[in-house]
């Protein structure tokens, strides 16, 4: 290996004590850093600000509190019925009373229109100190309710089974409090009734409980798992603990690094700390096991000899690793995966820092190896020898059939990738019979859904066609088989003119108008509905759909409109869930493919410029594009949806796992200038790096496959693909490359 390397290795193993206190001291640093660290799944927040329809989003939250909708689903026999009503009105007055609840919404306290020959009543739909006890009260609650726009579809079901409590909550809240404190105060209540929770605050909540969950209970299997298959790997502590600690520490670091500089964890960064579980250890595998072949050869000084011959594939692995993490950064929509992709990157750095310092200095504490260290070649390594032997053997004997099979898995995976489908609904990311996915389905069936639309009127709102443009706006949303009801100014200045006049539409005189804005100044329901100076005002609505083409077909349904509808006396925008999917969704497209062919391109030069041949560089990338093309094969043929989770995955394999072609084609290029036959030459590197790599790859493997037991459905995807992937591209590295490798210098010769 390259001689500069020499002297920084001897360094190491000479300054072994200051490396192992300045790790020490940087680790206790991290660490304390890592103790404030906080958890935030809002995915809203994650949101870009250079997107109109996320920017118009964030600008609607916070000015009318449209982001911070939480919701209570009561589910019982029948709504109507007095022990109900009294149960929902309970839960209503409790929930108001929380720190951070801005106002609460239920049948029982909302907005109620009325006139008679007295005059006009702006009051509440239940008389809470006179609540409905006998079947005329209950008839006519019922039939107020089914003639009402503002209330038909949007507080009580149809089939009159469920009835929603809806709380917005104040600027600046802190979601996960505030959520887990509507949650305990209705278990105190101890009602009856089935209680279910949607809206984004609670999924907040949910996601982050799941995501803590996984973090305290898989990551220790992972580390079990990997620490078992190290022991039967190696059979030696430094086998065993080395590579477990590197991890540990660069988790340590990376952690601390994420709160230092003031970040969260988010729902894709909770899978940090497993991937550097596996990358941590992958590199210190390789610095162990360079370190014992040395041993098992006499070296007099093994350390700092296997160090040195190490250091350019460990370096040049962490770099391309790297890379295909940095790739993150170029296309993707949501923050929180380019926050990812700079975190899981810089963790790679350090894992490798740590693989080449840290493992070594250890390693270098006792002169002679550990009584219980068996370098290659003893009784406990036969199996993986056996199996590492069979392959050269398979390699030199036939290549060509070697890549005909990789060829036929290529195809196959090909053919798969056209099936691939994606998927933005976040109802997919729980289990089934999980509460949130069952109270996403109840919204669905019964409420119209859960994703808010919102469509924004700019101008003097209290000017008649602004608000009969607003009304007939409404209508026109409505008849979108995806749209139940909407909500908005509109709707309560025409009830109001129903109820003095019989009909139920906007005046066309400025001063009636103004007389019934006087009648509904001060109640809080317009605080969700128009600003303060009147200059500005929101149609509510909820899309039922998850689907990604009927979101484009709403799209394209009314952006026709609001092209059409244009007046110098106001604007209209609409923005909402499904207008930011659709973004997302291409996004996820644009963001894999442009990530890949990024990483791909660089990890070419990098390589290419370390071993000084472009060709070499070439080479390295053919496993991992037969890996990643087997992967979206499976995906596409076993129905695995392309998501916010899953869409990572080609370009951590391809970070990984280019790591195997690494170490393969490093040592083919270093023997190539040594020995004269090729067949020697490719059966020394297969017998050299083949036992770090099956070692690593199974050990990875294992390690992913843990999220199999993860509670939210795109991380168990997530595990078992890269799993896969890992996998594919190790055995590639073993056979496919080598395979290449052999007949072209053959050809060559």
């Amino acid at each position: 290996m390259p001689a500069r390397f020499k002297n920084l290795s001897q360094q190491i193993v000479n300054l072994k004590w200051a490396v192992l206190l300045i790790t020490a001291i940087i680790t206790v640093f991290f660490g304390y850093q890592a103790s404030g660290l906080t958890i935030n799944a809002d995915i809203l927040e994650s949101l870009p600000d250079n997107d109109n329809n996320a920017r118009l989003l964030k600008e609607i939250g916070s000015d009318f509190g449209g982001n911070s909708i939480g919701i209570i689903i009561l589910e019982t026999d029948n709504i109507y019925e007095t022990d109900v009503i009294q149960h929902i009105s309970d839960l209503t007055d409790s929930i108001g009373t929380i720190e951070g609840i801005a106002s609460v919404q239920s049948m029982t306290n909302i907005i109620n229109i009325k006139g008679d020959e007295n005059g006009i009543e702006v009051g509440k739909l239940i008389d809470p100190y006179d609540l409905p006890d006998s079947r005329g009260d209950f008839d006519r609650l019922r039939a107020n309710i089914a003639n009402n726009p503002l209330y038909r579809g949007s507080i009580v079901s149809e089939d009159e089974t469920s009835a929603l409590i809806i709380f917005y909550l104040k600027d600046k809240a802190e979601v996960k409090s505030v959520a887990n404190a509507i949650i305990d105060k209705a278990d105190s209540l101890e009602l009856p009734e089935t209680l279910y929770y949607a809206g984004s605050p609670m999924l907040v909540s949910y996601i982050t409980d799941l995501m803590r969950n996984d973090l305290v209970t898989l990551l220790p299997i992972a580390f079990l798992v990997i620490a078992l298959i190290l022991f039967f790997s190696f059979r030696s502590w430094s086998g065993v603990v080395l590579p477990l600690a590197t991890s540990v520490i660069a988790i340590i670091w990376t952690l601390g690094s994420i709160a230092l500089l003031g970040y969260n964890m988010s729902m894709i960064s909770n899978n940090i700390p497993i991937i550097l579980l596996a990358v941590g250890s992958a590199y210190a595998i390789h610095v162990v096991n360079k370190i014992n072949i040395e041993r098992g050869s006499n070296n007099p000084d093994p350390v700092a000899g296997g160090l040195q011959a190490v250091t350019t594939p460990v370096i040049l692995a962490a770099i391309t690793t790297a890379i295909g993490f940095v790739s993150f950064v170029f296309g993707a929509y949501l923050d929180m995966i380019v926050e990812f992709g700079i975190f899981t990157s810089l963790g790679t750095l350090y894992s490798c820092v740590l693989a080449l310092t840290f493992v070594p200095a250890v390693l270098a504490l006792g002169s002679k190896p550990h009584h219980s260290a068996k370098p290659t070649g003893q009784p406990e390594d036969r199996l993986i020898e056996k199996l590492i032997s069979k392959i050269a053997s398979l390699t030199l004997h036939h290549p060509k059939r070697i890549l005909i099979f990789w060829l036929l898995m290529i195809l196959l995976g090909i053919l798969g990738i056209f099936s691939i489908e994606r998927s933005v609904n976040i109802q997919e990311y729980f289990r089934p019979g999980n509460p949130a996915r069952k109270a996403e389905q109840i919204m669905i069936d019964k409420f119209g859904g859960t994703n808010p639309v919102f469509m924004l009127f700019k101008g003097d709102i209290l000017n008649p066609e602004v608000l009969q443009e607003m009304e007939a706006a409404a209508n026109y949303m409505e008849k979108s088989p995806d749209i139940n009801t909407t909500l908005s100014l509109a709707d309560l200045i025409a009830e109001l003119n129903y109820a003095i006049t019989g009909s139920r539409s906007i005046p066309d005189d400025s001063e009636k108008i103004q007389q019934l804005w006087f009648l509904l100044e001060g109640n809080e329901t317009l605080e969700r509905m128009v600003n303060p100076d009147l200059t500005q005002a929101i149609v509510i609505s909820k899309f039922k759909s998850p689907d990604n083409e009927s979101k484009k077909v709403f799209a394209d349904y009314m952006e026709a409109y609001i092209s059409k509808n244009k007046s110098p006396d106001y604007q209209i925008e609409i923005t909402g869930m499904p207008f930011v999917d659709i973004t997302m969704d291409r996004s996820l497209i644009n963001s894999q493919i442009g990530s890949i062919l990024i990483a791909l391109v660089f990890v070419i030069i990098v390589i290419g410029f370390v071993l000084k041949s472009f060709k070499y560089g070439l080479l390295a990338t053919v496993p991992i594009v037969t890996a990643i093309a087997i992967l979206f094969g499976i995906m596409g043929l076993t129905g695995i949806s392309l998501n916010i989770a899953t869409v990572l995955v080609a370009s951590v394999a391809l970070g990984i796992g280019i790591d195997y072609s690494i170490h393969i084609i490093s040592h083919f290029n270093h023997l190539r200038a040594t020995h004269d036959k090729i067949e020697s030459v490719v059966s020394q590197s297969i017998l050299t790096s083949g036992r770090a790599i099956i070692i690593n790859f199974v050990a990875v493997s294992s390690g992913f496959l843990v999220l199999v037991f993860s509670d939210m459905i795109p991380l168990v995807y997530f595990g078992v693909l890269i799993a896969v992937s890992m996998i594919s591209s190790g055995l590639a590295a073993l056979t496919l490359l080598p395979s290449i490798l052999l007949l072209i210098h053959k050809k060559a010769s």
